[in-house]
């Protein structure tokens, strides 16, 4: 019984709230009309702040995938113009720059980092494909730069450790680069010995390093080369002329074409015949 009493009251109060609800309406209708712009200002907003991560997101992936497919593609185009003789170096430095404002103006930590990690890359080859001498403080200037940029990669935190793994790595190239080979080994015994960079490439780059970074600590030294051998020229055989036959030098300015033709031969001097004896004018003739 109490039970149905309890139904019957709540029944009544929501038909009373019912039949009262167009005048408290009427007599509330500034304040509900403020609520409802309110709600209906909030949903725009959300759903736009919602399209408009989506539609940003994206664009920052493509543009990214494109300054990321430029740095090889970049890098294949100077070796080639360096096999012509062409120094094309200095076209890598507008590409890292473009990659270090990508990731100055992006949010995303994973994002950034891959775009520092290729601009660290991209100065490093700057480096390497020059033509002309680079001097020591050229050379510790831009690797500054490349470690202040793998550097920044670590400082994202990005949530993927393979990322995380390389950026490490480039630190110890750089140090490497720079011939502080303790340094390197250190910075490359803690990416291998990482647990956090289990099964990352960049791990066993750093194994095998370690393994062979000692063959670069001693200078190369580069045997002179062999004496070329003097070219001979070949003795062409021309029936008729003698092999031992010397040549005919031409006057200057007459052209040979074709073999050099043979030596005259010498013409004999005549020689006088002997004139006959005069007879003896004491020897009687006819016997």
């Amino acid at each position: 019984m109490k039970s149905d009493h309890r139904h019957e009251l709540k029944t009544n109060e929501l038909a009373d709230w019912l039949a009262n609800f167009p005048e408290w309406a009427k007599q509330n209708r500034t304040n509900l009309i403020a609520a409802a712009a309110v709600v209906v200002v909030a949903l725009i907003v959300y759903f736009w702040s919602y399209y408009r991560r989506t539609v940003v997101s994206v664009h920052n992936q493509e543009r990214l995938t494109r300054l990321v497919s430029q740095v090889p593609d970049q890098i294949n185009a100077v070796m080639r113009a360096a096999a012509q003789d062409a120094d094309q170096s200095y076209t890598l430095m507008p590409l890292s720059q473009d990659l270090q404002e990508f990731a100055e103006g992006i949010s995303d930590n994973n994002m950034a980092a891959l775009a520092l990690i290729k601009r660290g890359e991209t100065l490093r080859a700057e480096l390497h494909l020059r033509l002309t001498d680079v001097s020591r403080d050229e050379v510790a200037a831009q690797i500054a730069k490349a470690q202040a940029s793998y550097q920044q990669a670590l400082d994202r935190k990005p949530s993927n450790p393979a990322l995380a793994a390389v950026a490490q790595f480039g630190l110890g190239l750089c140090e490497e680069e720079l011939g502080s080979f303790d340094k390197a080994a250190e910075i490359y015994r803690e990416v291998a010995q990482g647990s956090q960079y289990a099964g990352t490439v960049a791990q066993a780059a750093a194994e095998y390093r370690l393994k062979i970074m000692d063959d670069f600590k001693t200078q190369v030294a580069f045997q002179p080369a062999p004496p070329q051998p003097q070219a001979t020229v070949p003795t062409i055989q021309i029936p008729g002329i003698s092999a031992s036959a010397p040549a005919v030098v031409p006057p200057p300015g007459d052209p040979v074409i074709g073999p050099t033709p043979p030596p005259a031969e010498a013409t004999p001097t005549p020689v006088p015949a002997t004139p006959p004896a005069a007879p003896d004018a004491n020897k009687p003739s006819g016997g």
